[in-house]
């Protein structure tokens, strides 16, 4: 048997199994929320104050010891002890070794169930500020790398397979919508985390005249949340982290299948950086995109979290049960993952170096200009599914002998359709292809222009929020 008392312990007459405090505590993972509760206490301390049930000399005398222990945590003197079960107990019973029997007092009208629930708010809000810092500059880094490739052009894809040519700034700021998206998705997660639950105590609320909105205010937060009961079981703003940091992530794996399959001999569109790939242990040729598949892969472990917590939440009654100590586990690993994954794929398009002449190349081949043999000759006053047809036909004809579109005789075309006229051959260039898609949105050089200046504006407007 165990042997430490616990602030709860009045009620039973055994110590705690040793098995059950080793399966119980969460000090091992929650002394991550350590300086979030320092700035809970400090606001309850001065709530309690306010509620005249702490006297002012004893609301300083509060204040200096948990600044004492804050200073220590900050400096890492603070030793988090795991029989204490978890990061406020910790902190609590510090905070006792400093004022003696008036740490006690601090607890009134509180519970862990609203105390822990307020910390991981703060805490997530303070990490979707840096995972937007961070957003920002893999944006950043996608519009800065679309300028200085701006007029290279290779294969845009469908099934993977040479679709039509397209500018690669096109292709990179495809990536940049995405990651605004995410950016607005972590803006909008903030509204509802801006929600304080402190002072909705256990379940029920308190009996004490505590001013929750002034808790609110010392806080941040927004306003307080509105039913007790909610406050202290809700953790759909975790789920909604989980979810939009599962939604990043799948966008940073797929950014990082692109550039393994650019990287490849087979596709040779770009290289990377030596800094960020790693060697075989046996093929000394070897250098491997391991940074970009790691994300690939880590990309399944947020999904995993985000079902983790699903399954967890889906059974609960209200209001607080224990199962709600699974939530900080994904949330913490998901932060560390996300953060990492966005910094090192920053680093990757930074490092990103094309093979224009490559890519340039692989635009040629697959008859990517097809699409716009048909588009001449509706201009020419065939209906677009016979010009689709009649232009199948004739890449089917280049294909029987071995030519480009290009290099195909015009005889050879008219034979098929004799509207076509020696005007054809303009309409066939990769770079005539892309100049002509200049509707909103497409790939022409004037519209990709006018996207970087769009993209610049919105990140200079982000940087000075």
């Amino acid at each position: 048997m165990a042997g430490v008392k616990k602030p709860w312990g009045g009620r039973f007459r055994e110590a705690t199994h040793a098995l059950v405090e080793k399966f119980t505590e969460s000090v091992s993972f929650d002394q991550r929320l350590a300086l979030y509760d320092i700035r809970v206490n400090l606001a309850h301390v001065e709530v309690l104050r306010e509620a005249g049930l702490l006297s002012p000399e004893e609301a300083r005398t509060l204040s200096q010891g948990l600044r004492e222990i804050e200073e220590e945590i900050r400096s890492g003197k603070f030793v988090f002890r795991r029989e204490l079960e978890d990061v406020h107990m910790n902190l609590e019973m510090a905070l006792r070794e400093k004022v003696g029997p008036l740490a006690g007092k601090l607890h009134t009208g509180r519970s862990r169930n609203d105390q822990v629930a307020t910390d991981f708010r703060l805490y997530l809000l303070a990490e979707t500020g840096e995972i937007r810092r961070e957003l920002l500059a893999l944006r950043q880094a996608l519009v800065n790398k679309a300028e200085e490739v701006f007029g290279l052009i290779l294969p845009g894809f469908t099934h993977l397979q040479h679709a039509q040519p397209v500018l690669l700034s096109h292709h990179l700021l495809a990536y940049y919508e995405m990651f605004r998206r995410d950016t607005e998705r972590f803006r909008d997660l903030r509204r509802r985390l801006e929600v304080c639950p402190l002072g909705a105590a256990a379940l029920a609320g308190t009996p004490y005249p505590l001013d929750r909105d002034l808790a609110a205010r010392l806080l941040g937060f927004r306003e307080p949340a509105r039913n007790s009961m909610d406050a202290v079981s809700d953790r759909d703003f975790a789920l909604e982290f989980l979810f939009a940091s599962a939604l990043t992530m799948m966008h940073l794996s797929r950014l990082s299948e692109e550039i393994i399959l650019w990287m490849s001999p087979e596709f040779g569109f770009i290289d990377l950086p030596d800094a960020l790939c790693t060697g075989s242990s046996i093929m000394p040729q070897k250098k491997n995109p391991d940074v970009a598949e790691l994300i690939r892969g880590k990309t399944g472990r947020v999904y995993g979290h985000l079902m983790a917590l699903l399954t967890v939440m889906k059974g609960l009654p209200l209001t607080y049960n224990r199962d709600l100590q699974e939530d900080k586990e994904p949330v913490f690993d998901t932060v560390d993952t996300l953060r990492a994954s966005l910094a090192l794929a920053a680093l990757m398009v930074e490092g990103l170096r094309p093979r224009a002449e490559r890519m340039r190349a692989m635009a040629e081949e697959g008859y990517t200009t097809a699409t716009d043999l048909a588009d001449y000759l509706v201009l020419k006053g065939v209906p677009f599914r016979e010009a689709h047809h009649l232009a199948g036909r004739i890449v089917a004809r280049a294909e029987e002998k071995g030519l480009k579109l290009w290099e195909l005789p015009l005889s050879e075309m008219q034979r098929l359709c004799e509207r076509i006229d020696q005007e054809v051959y303009a309409w066939l260039t990769v770079e005539g292809s892309v100049a002509r898609r200049r509707t909103l949105g497409g790939t022409s050089p004037e519209r990709v222009r006018e996207a970087l200046e769009t993209a610049r504006r919105e990140l200079e407007e982000e940087r000075c929020e």
